[in-house]
């Protein structure tokens, strides 16, 4: 168990020491994670749990339990939330069966496409469309003159917003992580979460595969898209599941550095 743990929490770590994270911010994470995750097992079997179960629970002392659970600390943005998200998200939609539709008038008539009509739609007039395009703008991924916006990214990834881009991060790996939790612990029925590995092969094949990867996720993304925005706008408003599809693609060329615990092949031959 704390193998597995190691092997996940690895390249956690490794994204925390590149921030300036120290072993006493981990630590305190740990710790918060550890309550909180007790409280949800104890509350799954109908109790509220008190100091002392918590404890005992968590092997953490009752002062270090009684400071954490008075404490809140600072959440990151929630990705799903995000107005912006599923503004580019509509919006590739949209320009998958009309590629004209990547350069839109800003605003126009009820008859024709416009950004403010997407950013509407996408934020269900929650959020004004100004506000969206201006945040847009901010994170690169269009361009805007003379009355239209051009998309220029193909997904909403954030990479000029550390804050933005951790919340993904952190989202995506999230649910990646509690489909393979939930299988390994057989709490439900399986989900999807099934990879596809390979080791001595050439870096350029690597780089080809990732390509046909890309495409593929394409395609796959705009179906998904459309059949979640058709199950949120058919739902009855007393709906309250979220659903979350994901793919990932990884390579590297030599020595392995996800798995450093790995042995080294006998020398001479070929892995």
């Amino acid at each position: 168990m704390l193998s597995a743990c190691a092997r996940v929490l690895r390249p956690i770590v490794r994204l925390a020491l590149s921030r300036g994270v120290k072993h006493a911010h981990l630590d305190e994470v740990l710790r918060r994670l550890l309550i909180d995750e007790a409280r949800r097992m104890w509350q799954g079997r109908g109790v509220e749990p008190n100091i002392s179960q918590l404890s005992i629970t968590t092997g953490l002392h009752r002062k270090a339990v009684t400071s954490m659970v008075r404490d809140e600390i600072e959440q990151l943005p929630s990705s799903e939330a995000s107005a912006p998200a599923r503004t580019v998200t509509r919006w590739l939609h949209i320009c998958t069966d009309d590629p004209s539709c990547r350069k839109l008038p800003i605003s126009a008539d009820a008859q024709t496409p416009s950004f403010e009509s997407v950013a509407h739609e996408a934020s269900h007039g929650n959020v004004h469309h100004r506000a969206v395009l201006d945040e847009l703008l901010r994170l690169g991924m269009v361009r805007e003159s003379d009355g239209f916006v051009e998309l220029k990214a193909e997904g909403f990834v954030p990479a000029q917003d550390m804050r933005s881009m951790l919340a993904f991060l952190g989202d995506n790996t999230r649910d990646h992580l509690m489909a393979a939790v939930s299988n390994t612990l057989g709490e439900q029925a399986a989900f999807l979460e099934r990879s596809v590995f390979a080791k001595g092969i050439a870096a350029e094949d690597c780089e080809r595969i990732h390509g046909l990867v890309r495409a593929r996720w394409s395609a796959l993304h705009h179906e998904l898209s459309g059949e979640l925005t058709k199950a949120f706008t058919e739902a009855p408003t007393s709906a309250s599941s979220r659903m979350r599809v994901g793919i990932y693609a990884y390579y590297e060329d030599g020595a392995s550095q996800a798995n450093p615990e790995a042995p080294d092949p006998p020398r001479g031959r070929r892995p």
